[in-house]
């Protein structure tokens, strides 16, 4: 018994020793973690080293006038380590001595808290030797030139322990103006120019050795120890003009609230040239309210009536058809394979000429048009379509523009009235670019420009790339046809669709309405949406910029004609720039210079107008003898000096002095000036030669 006693008693001992020591370790586990576990991990923290990618300076995109539209600017976080030796030298000198007055500095720069607070939370993290302190995320560089000015910081780095974290952000300086074509630099999420030309703007990251404090913050081991250095990306110059981009996009905003619309796109390119001046992409976000949500002019959607042009060029060139020839109307309907064409309007014509058709844009026109003359031979109707290339992308430096869809003949969806609806703009779906490059080519006599959006590629100011205006096709069809068809898109603006919205212009404009029926999804096309169009160019004589725009409308609109929808959005964009760019170029008047044969007298100081005569090289007759006051009079070029006298009693003649003079010498005689105007003096209170006395009022009357 005594001997399993004995073994008993060891196995307890050794037992409670285990327990005795797990507790312990239990214990100082939590100690460390809990109590100390801030420190150690700041420690630990600290002896990581490892190399990181420094990101490039992504470019600049700038318009054509030099506006930044898209640019990075610097941000920095701002941390403060506390544990730096030279802050706790001395019992915390250099920390106690500038305390105060930085956390004054911190209040006035930001205006978030008062000096007491800044001061309390740094004297603690202070006296806790706070590895990572946040004092500040996210502030400009103007901020941080100043924060690295303030005492304590100024000691620099290794003495305050101030770290600053950059970072460059994406900035947009006009905001959404053009979003959708510009583009903004968020992670995986490029649109417009910003993806498009992303690996000529990213330039090349760099590396660097850094080692991590706590939180995962990490700082250089040494200032500017790169292994690689960041190269910047190289800048952009595109074809956008800021002044056309906001006029472009206010007009169509102001259309698309009063109209309720769902989406709409407006356009303005350069005819010589093919240069796009602005987009305007605005989709409905809620009641109200529009954003650049998707761009709406590389997506493709049925025309409408703004492609009656292609069919009327197609009719003209292959001579099928005059403008002066006749097509019969059928009063406005006309029934074909068991379905009805209509016309917008119940006008009850039957004859009429083909350029009556198209001035007040008659479906049936168009549709017996294309029936007659290609409905047994479809190929030679779809070559031009080709010639035109809208059966291709339009080639504009965006990503993301889709192909057009047309129903061609052999497909499903082909049928005995596919060619009359294509013919008027349905059965068909080409982006609005492609349109603006279809006018703009009527515009230019028959060049088609390629549509492009960037100048030049830049890197530090120098040119590196310069993109050059590029022709397509430079004879779209015959002289004799483009002629007509400039005929017929002026017509439409005189006689047709479009008189009265430019009954009044100072300009001629060349262009076409358009007003389409289209499907709302699954639901068919059952809530009438209608999508209105405008493409034209002007002024129409020596055509400088074409324009179009579509704007969907809402569900069961009341207004929804493209004369009286998108029509008004291209006369106040078209109006602005005619003003602004045209009118001054093109009217140039003979500037006549006539000879100043103004009468003047002026009374001046003999000092000021010897000096003004020497420098402006005046000749002048003077016969004031030795006066310091003179009066000076003429017409024209002659010029006479006369003698002033002024009286210590008296009042002078002032009038004809500056402001400056006259009041000198007033109050030189004690007198008390009010004055009026400004400029010279044409009248003053107390007449020439009245006696005066010191304390008088005078009032006095500038020109």
């Amino acid at each position: 018994m005594d001997v399993k006693r004995d073994i008993l008693w060891r196995v307890y001992l050794s037992y409670i020793l285990v327990i005795i020591v797990c507790i312990a370790i239990l214990g100082k586990a939590f100690y460390i973690q809990q109590v100390q576990g801030k420190y150690w991990r700041g420690l630990s923290d600290s002896l990581h080293q490892r190399i990181v990618d420094i990101p490039a300076a992504r470019g600049t995109i700038y318009s054509e006038d030099g506006q930044m539209l898209s640019t990075n600017i610097p941000q920095f976080d701002i941390y403060i380590d506390f544990r730096v030796k030279p802050l706790h030298e001395k019992k915390g000198k250099i920390f106690r001595e500038n305390i105060d007055s930085l956390s004054l500095a911190l209040a006035s720069l930001f205006k978030d808290q008062a000096p007491e607070k800044y001061k309390d939370a740094l004297t603690k993290a202070f006296e806790t030797k706070e590895p990572n302190y946040e004092l500040r995320k996210k502030i400009s560089y103007p901020q941080y030139l100043l924060l690295a000015k303030f005492p304590l910081f100024k000691l620099g780095r290794y003495k305050s322990g101030m770290i600053a974290q950059e970072k460059n952000i994406r900035l947009n300086p006009y905001e959404n103006i053009g979003y959708r074509t510009i583009g903004l630099a968020r992670d995986q999420n490029k649109v417009g120019l910003e993806l498009s030309y992303d690996t000529v703007l990213n330039g090349r990251n760099g590396r660097q050795l850094v080692r991590a404090i706590a939180g995962g913050v990490t700082v250089p081991v040494e200032e500017g120890a790169f292994e690689i250095e960041p190269e910047t990306g190289k800048d952009i110059v595109s074809t956008l003009d800021v002044f056309i981009q906001e006029v472009t996009e206010n007009a169509l905003m102001k259309m698309m609230i009063k109209n309720e619309a769902q989406n709409g796109v407006a356009m303005v390119m350069e005819v010589k040239t093919g240069k796009i001046k602005a987009i305007a992409n605005l989709g409905k976000i809620s009641e109200g309210v529009y954003r650049e949500n998707l761009n709406y002019a590389i997506t493709p959607t049925e025309p409408g009536s703004t492609f009656k042009l292609v069919t009327l060029l197609s009719a003209l060139e292959d001579g099928k058809v005059t403008l002066n020839g006749t097509v019969d109307l059928e009063g406005g309907t006309w029934r074909v394979a068991n379905q009805t064409v209509y016309d917008s309007e119940k006008h009850g014509k039957h004859q009429a000429t083909v350029l009556e058709a198209f001035e007040e844009s008659s479906n049936v026109g168009m549709a017996k048009i294309a029936m007659q003359h290609y409905n047994n031979n479809i190929d030679v109707y779809f070559k031009h379509l080709t010639k035109l290339r809208l059966d291709s992308t339009s080639g504009l430096d965006l990503v993301g523009e889709q192909m057009p869809r047309i129903v061609k003949p052999g497909s499903r969806l082909w049928g005995p009235t596919t060619l009359p609806w294509m013919a008027f703009g349905y059965n068909i779906e080409i982006a609005p670019i492609q349109t603006l490059n279809l006018y703009n080519a009527i515009a230019n006599n028959g060049v088609m420009m390629k549509p492009y959006l960037v100048n030049s590629i830049q890197e530090e100011g120098k040119m590196i790339k310069n993109f050059l205006p590029k022709v397509y096709n430079a004879q779209l069809c015959k002289p004799t046809t483009i002629r007509d068809l400039r005929i017929a898109l002026e017509g439409v603006c005189i006689n047709g669709t479009a008189k009265k919205l430019f009954a009044n212009s100072l300009y001629k404009v060349a262009g076409k309405t358009g007003t389409a029926l289209v499907a709302n999804g699954n639901k068919g096309y059952a809530d009438k949406i209608y999508q209105s169009s405008f493409a034209g160019y002007f002024p129409a004589d020596n055509p400088q910029y074409t324009i179009v725009v579509i704007i969907k409308n809402k569900p069961h609109a009341a207004n929804f004609y493209g004369g009286s929808v998108a029509g008004p959005v291209f006369k106040e964009i078209s109006d602005r720039l005619y003003s602004t760019y045209i009118q001054n170029k093109l009217n140039i008047a003979p500037v006549v210079h006539l000879k100043d044969s103004q009468v003047f007298n002026y009374s001046i100081s003999k000092m000021s107008l010897k000096t003004i005569a020497k420098q402006l090289s005046l000749n002048y007759q003077d016969s004031s003898l030795n006066n310091d006051w003179v009066s000076m009079q003429g017409a024209g070029k002659v010029l006479k000096v006369g003698q002033q006298v002024i009286s210590d009693t008296t009042m002078p003649n002032i009038t004809g002095m500056k402001l400056q003079d006259a009041l000198w010498l007033c109050e030189k005689k004690g007198l008390v000036v009010s004055c009026v105007g400004r400029g010279k003096v044409v009248k003053q209170s107390i007449v020439q030669g009245q006696y005066i006395q010191k304390g008088q009022q005078i009032q006095i009357e500038l020109n």
